[in-house]
Parts: structure tokens; C-alpha cells; sequence
């Protein structure tokens, strides 16, 4: 019956694909992120050696707590749909187990209808996967709806920096793959979250609040 190989790899695959396809989307986003600042100021630099800066990207969300509170938000909603997705598919297994356990007393009848059954929980919870967890799905929703806004205002501020400062680029360090050294000088990442309204006190403030927590 198509129904047994499909049940029996799923418990397996479930819970994997859902934390795969949290950190694949995880990782995306932060290369959009990245690549977004890197093409917006990313301009042709001439023999004229014109001014430019470098922003650590990372430093920066982790020193943003609007942005901690949104992976937080993130994790709990996945944590919540997983267990929607993981219920439905005990539901599916113990329709399979019993059909196993009756099948020598069933009609052939009984056995289609039982195995309608369980194709179609198996189809509900593929179904609900896909919904909360797809590419499109709510999820990837959320993390837009969330992310969005700290991404803007991170790039409306290396924006006024680069505008002021007259850089012709800013580039992040994680996508600058072929500097080999740099200046601490030419790290814009404080002036970013200054711009933003975290100096640097109130970075190591967070940070030690959190120490204290730990």
C-alpha cells in the first residue's frame, strides 16, 4: 500500500525539514540584507581612490534588540506550527497502525476507505506544512513583516552616513570576501547604530543586562 513508505519516513523527515528550511530561510534573509546594502552603494571606484567605509552587519542586528525580539517572536510561531503539523502527523501514523492491526479483518471495502483515510491526514499535514512553513508560507510572512522595518532603517542610516561622510561605497564585511585587512577606522557599525539611537553605552548595557540574566 502507498500509504506505509509514505508514513513511516515522514516521522523521520518532519521535524528535520522544518529546521532546515528555518535556518535556509534564516540564511537567505541575512544575505539579502547583505547584498541589498552592498548593490544600493556599491559604486565603480576609480583610480581616484575614492572614500569609502565598511559596516558589520552582524554586530549591528545583534546590538539592535528589536531585532532579537523578532527572532524571538519567529522561534515561538515555529515552534507552535511545528507542533500543529507534528499532531496531525501522530494522527496519520495511528490511522496507519490500526489499519495495520485490522487489515485481516477488513473487507476490501473497509480497507479503501480506511486507506482514504490515511492518505488524506497525510495529505492534511503536507498540506499544513506547506502553509506555515512553504515559501511563501507564514513563516516567510511574518519574517517580512518583522524584518522589513529594521531592514529599512538600517539602510535609510547607512545611507545618511554614506551621504554625509561623501563615501562612494559602504560595504559589508561578510560580503566583502576579497578584503583581505581593513582599518577599524573605516567601520562605520557604531555610527549605524548611533544613527539608529543606540550609542555605544547603551550597546555594553545590553550587553551586561543580559550577563546578569545569564
Amino acid at each position: 500500500m502507498a500509504v506505509a513508505s509514505s508514513t513511516s519516513s515522514w516521522d523521520r523527515n518532519s521535524k528535520q525539514w522544518t529546521i532546515d528550511n528555518w535556518q535556509l530561510m534564516q540564511y537567505r534573509y541575512e544575505r539579502r540584507v547583505y547584498w541589498i546594502l552592498f548593490t544600493l552603494f556599491a559604486v565603480s571606484i576609480t583610480a581616484g581612490a575614492q572614500k569609502f567605509a565598511l559596516i558589520d552587519m552582524e554586530y549591528i542586528l545583534e546590538n539592535i534588540p528589536a531585532y532579537e525580539r523578532a527572532n524571538e517572536q519567529l522561534e515561538q510561531s515555529s515552534r507552535q506550527w511545528q507542533s500543529e503539523v507534528e499532531k496531525i502527523s501522530e494522527e496519520a501514523k495511528t490511522l496507519y497502525k490500526n489499519y495495520q492491526s485490522q487489515i485481516a479483518s477488513l473487507s476490501e471495502t473497509q480497507r479503501g476507505k480506511k486507506e482514504e483515510e490515511i492518505v488524506a491526514k497525510e495529505k492534511s499535514a503536507a498540506e499544513l506544512r506547506r502553509k506555515y512553513f512553504g515559501p511563501e508560507g507564514e513563516l516567510y510572512k511574518k519574517r517580512e513583516s518583522l524584518m522589513q522595518p529594521i531592514q529599512d532603517e538600517i539602510y535609510n542610516a547607512v545611507k545618511e552616513i554614506a551621504t554625509q561622510n561623501g563615501y562612494a561605497a559602504v560595504v559589508d564585511r561578510a560580503s566583502a570576501s576579497s578584503i583581505i585587512f581593513a582599518s577599524p577606522s573605516i567601520d562605520v557599525s557604531n555610527e549605524v547604530l548611533a544613527k539608529l539611537g543606540y550609542s555605544n553605552y547603551f550597546i555594553h548595557l545590553f550587553q551586561n543586562i543580559d550577563c546578569i540574566q545569564d
